[in-house]
């Protein structure tokens, strides 16, 4: 088998077993990443209670953790394409689960930033290094409904984490239950730390590093579980071998476009989604809601999350993969400005449901999108330090609504989200490429070639 197969047979290969075991791997290790980013929101109104928090020092503790996501994200997939996917995953999940379960134990609400901040090191490099070495190694025909599964696992952790705040913030086992989260998330990501020791790495990361003959063998092992013999084998002629090519070329003329739709993109779509879930509960109790009925009714609207998730599977091979960004974030700024307007309890979950649902196909959408642009050798990074961006304005957002919805209320806030989603559809919409049941190859390294000439690479 020559070496630019390697890519090629990933290709065609059908789903096996070992890729159902990496989807379900990969998507335990997203639910306590999920769980975790989600702890200081969810937590909200708890945290202020039992810290006595000014609303001055609100956003500063919904923002620390983000921030750390935004030195992580850059950090750790900038290293993923240097060590490789797996060694990445490694320290991911040991940076983010020791700082998690340190927190638990804070005194105040200073140690409590801290740890935060330093935990979301680990949180926010993870998600964005799932969607590279998701995409590198499923089949290209299955690549977006296998991945959207694998993320429908993941979001399953929204509606857990709200239910299990509403059933542990008032009660008191050896320490404030709210503390007992921050130990669940640290201890799942300890579980998954051993259960991420059986990943193989990427075959096109080793490919493009020159370690031939380890992608061979990781490749063989996926052929030997698969149902038959991959059909309709490229020739070794349309085989594009992933190649080593430097960081600048995100800024090319054929990348340039692609760069400053996600970098957009991500600075945006911060706005609609973490907008809702880290700052519901505190909308909630805008609305002059106790705590633990916000929890409830926050739990509820979760639900959306996982159901969304799911909805997303038969369409993300059916659908243009950027016009289900659109259609969605659309969705998201109807229901969105509706949640911030009503007052009655059944509305107010109805429409807290259907913003997450919609939430949920957007967020698989982009997460499918957002990984398949970028030639392999510089994908972690790329994707790393877009998304980074994204968290980084997750830092600065709560205090840009937070003060809107003191001073204005929840309509207006949803309506400085609603803009940010207009504006969001028309970036992708205008600059994204089609990516739709394309080879990675085809969409990136083959367009490399062309561009160098019509007999490079033939």
């Amino acid at each position: 088998m020559s070496t630019p197969m390697v890519a090629a047979r990933l290709n065609q290969m059908p789903l096996t077993r070992w890729h159902k075991r990496i989807a379900v791997i990969v998507g335990i290790s997203l639910f306590f990443d999920l769980f975790d980013i989600y702890l200081s929101g969810v937590l909200g109104t708890v945290l202020t209670s039992a810290f006595h928090i000014p609303k001055s020092e609100q956003a500063l503790l919904l923002s620390s953790a983000f921030l750390g996501m935004f030195i992580g994200s850059i950090g750790f997939n900038a290293l993923a394409d240097r060590v490789g996917r797996k060694a990445a995953f490694l320290g991911i999940l040991s940076t983010y689960s020791v700082f998690t379960f340190i927190a638990a134990f804070s005194p105040n609400v200073s140690f409590l930033i801290v740890f935060r901040f330093l935990a979301g090191l680990g949180i926010g490099a993870l998600l964005p290094l799932c969607d590279v070495y998701l995409s590198e190694i499923f089949p290209a025909h299955n690549r977006g409904r296998i991945m959207a599964w694998t993320y429908t696992l993941e979001f399953c952790a929204t509606p857990v984490e709200g239910f299990l705040a509403r059933a542990l913030v008032t009660t008191h086992f050896l320490m404030a239950g709210w503390r007992w989260l921050f130990v669940i998330g640290s201890l799942g990501a300890i579980i998954v730390w051993s259960l991420q020791q059986i990943l193989p790495e990427s075959p096109r990361w080793l490919e493009s590093v020159g370690r031939h003959q380890e992608a061979e063998r990781i490749l063989a092992r996926f052929l030997a579980e698969a149902p038959h013999e991959p059909a309709n084998q490229a020739p070794v002629r349309d085989a594009v071998e992933p190649r080593r090519v430097p960081l600048s070329t995100l800024f090319t003329p054929t990348y340039a476009k692609r760069t400053v739709m996600l970098w957009i993109f991500q600075i945006l779509q911060t706005f609609g989604y973490y907008g809702f879930g880290t700052l519901v509960p505190l909308v909630l109790a805008s609305k002059g809601l106790t705590i633990t009925t916000s929890l409830t009714y926050a739990a509820v609207s979760f639900i959306g999350y996982p159901i969304g998730s799911l909805l997303s599977v038969p369409i993300v091979e059916r659908m243009e993969r950027k016009w289900i960004v659109v259609g969605s974030a659309f969705c998201m700024a109807v229901f969105g400005i509706l949640f911030g307007m009503t007052t009655q309890p059944a509305l107010i979950m109805l429409f807290g449901f259907l913003y997450t649902l919609s939430s949920n196909i957007f967020s698989n959408g982009y997460h499918i999108f957002q990984a398949e642009i970028y030639p392999t050798s510089v994908r972690a990074t790329a994707v790393g330090t877009a998304y980074s961006l994204s968290r980084l304005m997750s830092g600065l957002m709560p205090f840009i609504l937070l003060p809107v919805l003191h001073a204005h209320g929840a309509t207006a806030m949803f309506s400085v989200v609603a803009g940010a989603m207009v504006l969001l559809m028309i970036d992708v919409g205008v600059l994204g490429p089609k990516t739709t049941g394309r080879a990675l190859e085809d969409v990136n390294e083959r367009v490399i070639v062309q561009n160098e000439g019509p007999n490079v690479g033939m």
